[in-house]
Order: structure tokens, then C-alpha cells, then sequence
């Protein structure tokens, strides 16, 4: 079982980013808020108008935050956990670094990832790396490489693997539109049976 520390979660809490284990690369966590997100992207290099996907411990963290339907609920399921970065719709317009109006969100199987988010709610799951470079392997290389404090790094191997599947689905006409943004763990011929064959 991972622990994450006290001062862990007050440094998360306070704006602070974290380099944490996945199931496939090492990723790089903030809180969604303002101080945490300016945080982020500065220490990725990264252009504002490329948002970042959200890690949860399961969709009921972010019920509040994005329309989740039943259709959608199902399709998670029947994937491994944490294979599937799924695209929501907004209940609200949001900051756009984490997609303005429609959010990205990939429920973790990791258990580091799992303890960061049922700790602190939903965190950025992006890589845990300067944009155009190479991800680390482990957490440890990736802190070192961004020049992160031991209070910034939870530990944890991961199992060697490719990233996540981002996909979009469109629930608005009679038929659902499902669109792979990225080919990633789960196959998109897997994606597109089991749609057309989910009934």
C-alpha cells in the first residue's frame, strides 16, 4: 500500500507538483488550480494551448466537474483500468489548460496514482517531462531531470508499457461518434467493436 505523506498532500494542496508512478509513464501532478497548473506548465516548458488530461481514483471525483453518461460508465468498465483516457464534456467552462470545455480524464491503476488522487481529488496526468524531451523511465530520473525536491517525488515502479488510448465520443446524434484522438495500451479495433457490438 503507497502512503502519501502529510507534508506530501500540504505541498500538493499548496500549488506544488509531484512526479508520482502510473501503469505506464512516470507522470507529473498538480492540483487543477490556478497557482498549481502555472506551476506545471512552467516546469514542463509547456505551450498553454495544449491542456492536460486529469487522473482520478474513479469518475465519482469528478461528477461535479463533467457530464459522465451511463454509455460512457459502461465502456470504462469493460477496458483495464487506466488503459483509457476518455474526453468529457464540461458542466462548466473550465481553465483551458486542462481543456476549457471538454476534459480529458483517465481513472488510474497504479495504487501510487490511486493514494495521490484519493488524497488530494483529481490531479494532472500528464508526463513527467520538459516538453520535446524524452519522458523518464522511473520517478526518480524524471525528478532529478526536472529539478524536483525529495517532497516531490512519490516512489513506486511501474510496469513498462504505452501510454493511454485518449478517445472522444460524441453522444449528440442517434449514433455515437467515437474519434481516437491517440492509439495507446487498448487498440482502436477494440475500441470501435465494442461499440458497435455493446448492445
Amino acid at each position: 500500500m503507497t502512503i502519501i505523506s502529510d507534508e506530501q498532500i500540504a505541498y500538493i494542496r499548496d500549488g506544488g507538483v509531484i512526479v508520482y508512478p502510473t501503469s505506464t509513464l512516470p507522470g507529473l501532478g498538480c492540483i487543477p488550480t490556478k497557482e498549481g497548473l502555472d506551476a506545471l506548465f512552467a516546469l514542463k516548458s509547456r505551450s498553454t494551448d495544449k491542456p492536460v488530461s486529469l487522473g482520478v481514483a474513479s469518475l465519482e471525483q469528478v461528477e461535479a466537474l463533467v457530464e459522465i453518461d451511463s454509455q460512457v460508465i459502461e465502456f470504462v468498465d469493460a477496458f483495464p483500468r487506466g488503459g483509457l483516457s476518455v474526453i468529457y464534456p464540461a458542466k462548466e467552462t473550465q481553465d483551458p489548460r486542462i481543456g476549457g470545455d471538454a476534459i480529458a480524464i483517465r481513472v488510474f491503476d497504479h495504487p501510487a496514482a490511486r493514494a495521490l488522487a484519493e488524497a488530494v481529488g483529481p490531479v494532472t496526468a500528464t508526463s513527467a517531462n520538459e516538453a520535446g524531451e524524452e519522458p523518464a523511465d522511473t520517478v526518480e530520473d524524471a525528478g532529478t531531470e526536472l529539478g524536483l525536491s525529495e517532497i516531490a517525488i512519490i516512489h513506486g515502479n511501474r510496469a513498462t508499457g504505452l501510454g493511454s488510448t485518449f478517445v472522444k465520443i460524441d453522444l449528440t446524434s442517434d449514433e455515437p461518434l467515437v474519434t481516437i484522438i491517440r492509439e495507446g495500451i487498448v487498440p482502436t479495433h477494440d475500441v470501435v467493436t465494442w461499440w458497435k457490438n455493446r448492445h
